[in-house]
């Protein structure tokens, strides 16, 4: 609900200040008065680009704010968290325009740009004017419509929880179907090298292994032969290492008596006496298992050429390395039957979301054809009263595929003039007409559906008499739940506000200025006299004014 509008330096509007009811406010006032200038203002807070020559005077900044009340517009305060502005139960959008053109944007005394400010008044203000583009003619809201008076809205929850399970497994279906069509096409691939690794069968630590054992075989002559060399000079020269050592103790012994540390150095020579026969032992055992296998020389060979070679394929230092490679290479192949277990699941899973999205957007589908026959009678019926008696309706339904509100495209088509050529409301020009239409038809939902603050700029053209007064009564039915800001010239729909403004032009310092101020009873009467019958109202037009007021 729009509570107050600000104005300063707009056009020739000096300074100004509205508090709106909550109900119905009309706005009334002459031609040229300025009515107009007040939706130009407030269609900048609305988003609407802004241009330096509304700017009189040069020296001072235009300046338009709107105060809101939003504690129960849930799209509103979900928006203002999507965007981290403040969220409170009051919101203020704010627009700035400096003598320099340059304009700023504002919500909540925080920048915004155009863009936010622009969605964020969409949620707040419908906004008719002629010559603009009705929201009649948006499909999503025609269906709105249809569901409001279907009493739709517990089945649409339904149904979208369904609608988004339903999608996400289908996009996890076309995600795994993709992957397998990426492990297809290297299946062959991945399947020849895989081959390759498991007739290899390379055990771990494999070609470290033989390279070890490759060397010594190829050096195991010369190993036999230092080998020898040893336990030949230990055991069995001339004078072997060890008979030496034995001699040397047998010499020392007998001076064990004369001298304290002999004992000690015949005790390290009896230890080396005995390391050395052990190490000739070791030699002995060496030797014995050290022999020339030229086959296994070429087996070797063989075997870690076979090896290098998958090494320097595959980009690898190591057997381990082949090895992980080849379990990889397992794993995606069975990878590739794995996934057919997981398609045929999911495949199960969005057959049957989708068959129980289907049977309740059939459900859906039969609640709106249920209401397009009785919604096309109650809003031609409205359209005579509010003097369009040639004007119809016509609701078309369209089956569709799912989608996130059932399976119907509906669209409203319109006839003006009983030509029996109906085309969507969204290509029909709009104008006072279609303003009433959409009038007609957001009274038949105002109880279902949380509408905005509607506004309509002179919807009372081309109509007077009975077709004003029903055009006002309509409003003022529709205003004990929604607020509506209207400006007309028809005093039988003025006559029906809860809260009256005037438009006027005065002089102020030799300048032509624009001016509104909020009728009291007797000035109501007053203006709807002169609007019935000119300047100088008669006493019949003062009655008439009273019952118009009144009823």
């Amino acid at each position: 609900m729009l509570k107050k509008l600000i104005i300063q330096n707009y056009a020739i509007i000096d300074e100004i200040e509205i508090d709106f009811s909550s109900q119905l406010n009309m706005i009334t006032g002459e031609t040229g008065a300025g009515k107009s200038i007040l939706m130009g203002a407030l269609s900048l807070i609305l988003g609407e680009r802004a241009d330096s020559n509304v700017l009189v005077n040069k020296e001072k900044k235009c300046f338009i704010e709107g105060y809101f009340a939003v504690e129960d517009r849930k799209q509103v305060l979900a928006f203002l968290q999507e965007q981290e502005l403040d969220a409170e139960e009051e919101l203020i959008l704010r627009r700035e325009i400096a003598a320099n053109g340059k304009s700023r944007a504002f919500i909540n005394d925080t920048p915004a740009t155009l863009q936010q400010l622009k969605t964020l008044a969409s949620l707040l203000v419908d906004l008719h004017q002629q010559f603009d583009t009705l929201e009649l003619g948006d499909t999503d809201f025609q269906r709105e419509v249809l569901d409001a008076l279907a009493g739709n809205n517990q089945l649409l929850d339904n149904y979208q929880s369904l609608f988004r399970q339903w999608h996400a497994v289908s996009k996890e279906l076309t995600a795994l179907q993709d992957q397998k069509t990426a492990f297809t096409k290297e299946a062959d691939y991945h399947q020849f090298l895989f081959d390759e690794l498991n007739e290899a069968g390379l055990r771990e630590n494999e070609l470290e292994e033989l390279d070890h054992e490759l060397k010594l075989l190829s050096n195991s002559e010369g190993i036999k032969v230092a080998l020898d060399r040893v336990c030949y000079e230990l055991k069995e020269s001339e004078q072997p290492v060890t008979t030496v050592l034995k001699q040397l103790i047998q010499q020392l012994q007998s001076y064990t008596s004369y001298h304290a540390d002999i004992a000690a150095l015949i005790a390290r020579l009896q230890s080396s006496q005995v390391e050395l026969q052990d190490i000739a032992a070791e030699t002995v055992h060496l030797n014995s298992g050290v022999h020339f296998d030229e086959k296994r020389i070429e087996w070797i060979n063989n075997r870690l050429a076979e090896g290098y070679k998958l090494l320097k394929k595959h980009g690898v230092q190591t057997t381990a390395e082949l090895l992980q490679l080849q379990t990889a290479l397992e794993n995606k192949l069975q990878a590739v039957l794995d996934i057919d277990d997981a398609i045929a699941a999911k495949e199960t899973a969005q057959s049957r979301l989708y068959e129980s999205a289907s049977q309740l957007a059939v459900t859906i589908s039969k609640a709106r054809h249920q209401q397009v026959k009785p919604l096309e009678e109650k809003v031609n019926h409205l359209l005579k009263q509010v003097g369009m008696p040639n004007a119809r309706l016509k609701v078309q339904i369209n089956d569709t595929a799912l989608q996130p509100f059932g399976k119907d495209q509906v669209e409203f088509l319109f006839d003006a003039n009983k030509s029996n050529r109906f085309e969507p409301v969204r290509k029909v020009a709009s104008g006072g007409e279609l303003s009433r239409l959409m009038l007609c038809i957001k009274s038949l939902v105002a109880q279902s559906i949380n509408l905005p603050t509607l506004i309509f700029d002179e919807i009372d053209t081309g109509i007077s008499g009975e077709a004003a007064k029903q055009v006002g009564l309509i409003m003022k039915e529709l205003a004990a739940s929604r607020q509506i800001i209207c400006i007309t010239h028809q005093p039988q729909i003025a006559g029906k506000a809860h809260a009256h403004f005037f438009v006027y032009k005065e002089v102020v310092n030799n300048q032509v200025k624009t001016n509104i101020r909020l009728l009291n009873q007797d000035e109501r009467i007053t203006t709807i006299a002169q609007m019935l019958s000119g300047e100088k109202p008669t006493a019949a037009a003062l009655e008439n004014a009273k019952e118009l007021i009144a009823d």
